[in-house]
């Protein structure tokens, strides 16, 4: 949160949440990203804050802040 547009990885998100010797699916992910919108997005379908970038992983809105 200290880096509000720094896009994180899906594998740097997954040892930073899960650890290192986590070794479920990445889908593991998607699903909390997909819960935590549903707690913090005004509309969770076209979200502010948690941002996808496509292809590399997620990155928080600098205006979420």
């Amino acid at each position: 949160m200290s880096n509000p547009g720094f896009t994180l990885a899906r594998d740097e998100l997954l040892e930073k949440a899960m650890g290192y010797a986590y070794e479920g699916l990445g889908r593991a992910l998607d699903t909390h990203i997909r819960n935590l919108r549903r707690k913090i997005e005004p509309d969770p379908e076209n979200p502010r804050y948690i941002q996808t970038v496509y292809g590399i992983g997620y990155r928080l809105a600098g205006e979420a802040l």
